[in-house]
């Protein structure tokens, strides 16, 4: 995406069950975003292949900047499932934690 020059939103991110909550600017991974905010989630590779950081999207919409991450075909199609490590957030979003 071009830079505008413009500040990037920053949506909310919240991990359910457990209740955590983190600021996720629409130009970072959901990943970094809970890094930043001092909130560990399970990786490996960074780069949307290994499926380490899977994790189910409860609500809100997120886009990725790469043509096809690790997702199966049904789970991009549903929208259900979510790679955090390139996902970027478009709305305050609700993630399972695992």
């Amino acid at each position: 995406m071009p830079d505008s020059g413009a500040p990037s939103p920053v949506h909310q991110a919240e991990l359910r069950p457990s209740g955590r909550r983190f600021a996720a600017p629409a130009n970072l991974p959901l990943l970094q975003a809970a890094a930043a905010a001092g909130i560990a989630m399970e990786s490996s590779c960074r780069n949307g292949t290994c499926r380490t950081c899977l994790r189910p999207l409860l609500a809100g919409r997120v886009h990725y900047r790469i043509p096809w991450p690790g997702l199966l075909p049904e789970e991009k199609q549903s929208g259900a499932w979510v790679l955090p490590c390139v996902a970027f957030p478009l709305t305050d979003v609700v993630l399972g934690d695992q």
